[in-house]
């Protein structure tokens, strides 16, 4: 079993006001969480007055990230140049440098050597993954991230739970992060690249973490892959594709199979000029999924979603959810839960503003949720006594 660590000294506890804009302020908290330090959160509230749209945004984070770099202060510039490239276009002359930095120096500050990294064969192409091995394992988490992440930014996360005694292994699946910058679009096939993972380390018996849209992604992995005992879906995400809602197109979401392409989009591209977000989200979901226009995008993210493949769960299952999740609604927790007609166990957790973990990905108190998910995994350990369905 892993260790009962209470995994409280490594993140900061709290949801800060840093924006009017939601999705800005989430993007700001989101990043900040992974370093923790008082003076990166100064730094953001200055500038968030200075930050109307995404071109303020990359102006002044890429300004942060310099100045932080003079000073040696690395994390803080890793994220700030991690933060800027998030909004930027591939073709802005600093998107490469940025991500370079961001890797360079956010691998450097954890202490991640090269012998760690791993290219694991998928098809014709190679998958980027981490092995961060536990001096004394008692248990393999194999973790994968969502829809604009990288895997290299969940390191401290990762080693917290590397530090309770878990063997870790975490990677980018097609469509995230260094597969997304390699070319190789995302699949709701996601028992393909999980298999590619455990075939390369030569894995059994193995609990499956998904955080975003992974927290769907988890789900259908399992469902195909019995070398899958214990599944963790941190958040959940039952249906993406119901997402796009909230960025301003809730008539295309209900209507796609009856809406021609021409028209679907027209619709996407008065919505692109009404909203930085939104032009952020058709530009970066067509390079994750591969397509060239929004009819096709929206069409591929009618894949991901679960409730076509839950019943074919067997496992144990944890199921995490924020009450005042910004993008994922609470209802897909009850959703979810519904549909795993048979799995070995469903516990399930919905985080609260007093806790400061509502919103996605329990952003706000990470601690909260690593000592969740390893208090869970330690309560369904599979070499424990067979227990009846």
């Amino acid at each position: 079993m892993a260790k009962q660590t209470v995994l409280l000294q490594h993140f900061p506890v709290g949801y800060h006001a840093l924006h009017p804009d939601v999705a800005m302020n989430f993007q700001m908290n989101r990043f900040w969480n992974w370093v923790g330090e008082d003076q990166m959160l100064a730094e953001l509230r200055e500038v968030a007055a200075r930050i109307r749209g995404t071109d303020d945004w990359i102006r002044e984070l890429l300004e942060l990230g310099d100045r932080a770099l003079q000073t040696n202060r690395r994390l803080p510039a890793a994220y700030f140049f991690r933060m800027a490239e998030f909004f930027m276009n591939p073709k802005h002359p600093r998107h490469s440098s940025c991500r370079e930095a961001f890797l360079e120096f956010v691998l450097a500050e954890h202490r991640i050597e090269a012998s760690m990294r791993h290219r694991v064969p998928y098809g014709d192409a190679k998958l980027t993954a981490y092995r961060l091995p536990a001096a004394s394992p008692c248990g393999t988490l194999v973790v994968f991230g969502g829809f604009d992440s990288y895997i290299e930014e969940w390191l401290p996360i990762l080693l917290a739970w590397r530090a309770a005694g878990l063997d870790v292994i975490a990677f980018d699946g097609p469509g995230q992060g260094a597969a997304l910058h390699e070319g190789i679009p995302m699949t709701s096939d996601w028992h393909r690249p999980v298999g590619a993972v455990l075939d390369y380390f030569k894995l059994d018996d193995v609990a499956l973490l998904g955080f975003s849209l992974g927290g769907g992604l988890v789900i259908r992995a399992a469902a195909l892959e019995s070398r899958v005992t214990r599944v963790v879906a941190l958040d959940i995400c039952s249906n993406f594709y119901g997402l796009i809602g909230k960025v301003g197109l809730p008539e295309i979401e209900k209507d796609l199979n009856y809406l021609p392409a021409a028209v679907v989009n027209a619709a996407a591209e008065r919505l692109r000029r009404s909203s930085d977000f939104a032009e952020w989200f058709l530009d970066f979901g067509s390079r994750v999924t591969g397509t060239s226009s929004s009819y096709d995008h929206f069409r591929a993210l009618r894949s991901f979603r679960t409730d076509d493949i839950s019943a074919l769960v067997t496992q144990d299952v944890l199921l995490l959810a924020g009450a005042g999740d910004h993008l994922v609604p609470l209802e897909q927790l009850g959703d979810q839960i519904r549909s795993l007609t048979n799995a070995r166990s469903i516990a399930a957790r919905a985080f609260t503003y007093h806790e400061q973990a509502q919103n996605h990905c329990q952003i706000g108190n990470l601690a909260l949720v690593a000592t969740v998910v390893v208090d869970w995994l330690n309560s369904v350990d599979p070499r424990r006594a067979e227990r009846p369905r």
